[in-house]
């Protein structure tokens, strides 16, 4: 059984989309008979890198899922929280050796788009489960 981390950011969950990305990975896991032993909720996905390496370190999480959504504004500031979210996260994947699997919609969209974007909860679940799975029987 793959044991996972998983980390919500918090920023529009007051829209109801990372809680319903986050039904959706919690539904997903339990599907494929994963469990979810621990979940970190931050601010923004900002945020989630600190979280994402925290959870990678442990002994008893074999793969990470990160969630969030990044809605576009006046200016370009989602822009660089998309990459610099992005670019970390796939840092503490290498650096930790633990698949983090990226479950972050935006930038450069709507609320509406970001609604659309709910099943990349369940999108992200399923991508760290099978990421660890295929890793299990790789040694370095």
């Amino acid at each position: 059984m793959v044991t996972l981390g998983l980390v919500v950011a918090q920023y529009n969950k007051e829209r109801g989309v990372t809680h319903e990305m986050e039904g959706a990975a919690r539904e997903a896991a339990a599907e494929r008979g994963a469990e979810i032993r621990e979940t970190v909720e931050v601010p923004g996905a900002y945020d989630a890198p600190l979280a994402a390496d925290r959870l990678a370190r442990r002994e008893d999480i074999d793969a990470v899922a990160v969630l969030g959504a990044i809605v576009t504004g006046d200016t370009d500031h989602d822009e660089v929280i998309g990459h610099a979210a992005a670019g970390r996260l796939a840092d503490v994947s290498l650096e930790r050796d633990t698949p983090v699997a990226f479950g972050v919609t935006g930038p450069g969209m709507s609320a509406a788009e970001a609604a659309e974007r709910i099943p990349k909860g369940r999108e992200a679940i399923e991508s760290a489960i099978d990421l660890a799975e295929e890793l299990e029987d790789v040694h370095p």
